[in-house]
């Protein structure tokens, strides 16, 4: 016989762990279905840090959602009673002319945000580590810092348990079917019914929304730890989390916050794939070599060769912004996809978001830009 709940969740990552919470926070019967393992490191939900920020480059319409994000995992840290988010500033790096600088001035002008410009002589008098082209110059955002990005996922798995939601893992989705008033999902090991649906499947969403066509593609992401050399000078109290933009691609890293070292990666640059499917989960160590040629530039001290690596995945949509949306066909079912890379600092709100979206069928937070109408053409 087939189990029957309020809300059925498809993915137990950032999006879904924190929607199965505030789900069951509002007295819903929930049901997480998480195809691997709880907490994996299959996905986008690992790599232990991200980094969060509220003068946001992309576009200012995100800053609203960053502001309220910020509130709910300093929510989520007060429930489970452990600090989740550490504030040690973001400095960004690029040319006056080009798109991180103007960008961040663009949202922080349009939202009253403080960030401190910096000449290359100044960042590089304040943070010795870079070796900066003079031509180039820096904005530091004090309130940025980094999330625990395993922590983040775990906790509000505990919260969602603890509310009262079902959680399987290794329970990976065959398919699922709406009607005029449920929904039914079937996987490997049996069937459930609800009267709404959320899916927010990551790599996979593409597979379990194939019939609404959407350009959603997959890229395959590397992130590297190296040792620190000896001294102080790159743990959290004296070298920030930073982002620079490079003729060679924009690359982003981490203090030394832990024993794994210091955390850096590319952002994009990789070739965009089908799906999950195609990704080769083997690492060369001749992938290191766009992070060893960044630091020679930028960070000369660092050692040259990375003693981890991992795989991290990117769902990217053309435009490189979310989908958050209600299914046009089936207004019961609700989905988020597409986060492009940079997604998993606003898990906190897009949990809420997604909440509202299936419970009321719109939400108060501004998500107008969301919306999977403005691919129409790309079918």
């Amino acid at each position: 016989m087939a189990q029957v709940f309020d809300t059925i969740v498809i993915g137990g990552g950032g999006m879904g762990s924190a929607a199965a919470a505030e789900l069951a926070a509002r007295g819903e019967r929930v049901l997480v279905c998480e195809q691997f393992p709880l907490g994996h490191h299959l996905g986008s939900s690992h790599g232990h840090t991200r980094i969060i920020r509220q003068a946001y480059y992309e576009h200012p319409d995100y800053v609203p959602l960053l502001l309220r994000a910020y509130e709910r995992w300093a929510e989520l840290a007060d429930h489970g009673g452990q600090q989740l988010l550490f504030p040690c500033g973001l400095l960004s790096i690029g040319h006056p002319t080009g798109e991180l600088i103007q960008g961040i001035q663009r949202s922080a002008a349009e939202h009253q945000l403080r960030v401190d410009p910096y000449t290359a002589g100044q960042i590089q008098q304040r943070w010795p580590q870079f070796t900066i082209p003079q031509e180039h110059v820096g904005l530091f955002e004090p309130a940025a810092g980094y999330l625990l990005v395993e922590e983040c996922v775990r906790a509000y798995l505990r919260l969602a348990s603890a509310r009262g939601a079902a959680l399987l893992e290794n329970e990976a989705v065959i398919s699922w079917r709406a009607g005029q008033t449920d929904v039914s999902v079937r996987t490997i090991h049996g069937e459930y019914h609800a009267a709404r649906l959320i899916i927010t499947a990551g790599a996979w969403a593409g597979h379990l929304l194939a019939g609404l066509g959407l350009p959603l593609t997959v890229m395959r992401q590397l992130s590297h730890w190296f040792s620190p050399p000896p001294g102080g000078m790159w743990t959290a109290d004296h070298f920030p989390c930073y982002m620079v933009e490079t003729p060679a691609g924009a690359f982003y890293g981490f203090p030394h916050v832990d024993q794994r070292g210091l955390k850096v990666a590319r952002h994009y640059g990789a070739r965009e794939l089908p799906g999950p499917e195609y990704v080769d989960r083997a690492i060369d160590p001749v992938e290191a070599s766009p992070a060893q040629a960044f630091f020679a530039r930028y960070l000369p001290h660092l050692a040259a060769q990375p003693y981890e690596s991992a795989v991290c995945l990117y769902t990217l949509t053309p435009d490189r912004h979310f989908v958050i949306d209600r299914h046009p066909q089936w207004p019961q079912v609700v989905l988020a996809a597409g986060f492009s890379g940079h997604g998993f600092k606003f898990a906190s709100v897009v949990g809420e978001i997604l909440a509202d979206l299936a419970l009321t069928g719109k939400t108060a937070l501004p998500i107008g830009m969301f919306a999977m109408n403005r691919f129409a053409g790309e079918r």
